[in-house]
């Protein structure tokens, strides 16, 4: 059991809307409270956040998984190749 207090425009919103829907006031509010759980109860995985931006700034090396080390090892190089230049 549970009681709220509601501002009286909400609860003349409220009754009115129940009165639309042909449903009690009891009735809307355990549904929106069913929905709004369910929509903050849906979280999605951190897979599913970052689904969109997999794979956007493609680098153009498909190999970079298996020779990181190279690639790492050519940037530095070419990092203190200016840094001597100056």
């Amino acid at each position: 059991m549970i009681s709220l207090r509601l501002p009286p425009e909400l609860e003349r919103k409220l009754d009115s809307f129940a009165k639309s829907e042909g449903k009690s006031r009891t009735e809307i509010v355990k549904e929106s409270i069913l929905q709004y759980i369910k929509s903050r109860g849906d979280s999605k995985t951190p897979y599913e956040l970052g689904l969109d931006l997999f794979g956007k700034y493609d680098s153009a090396n498909s190999d970079l998984a298996q020779n990181r080390k190279a690639y790492l090892q050519n940037a530095i190089g070419k990092k203190n190749e200016k840094r001597s230049s100056h």
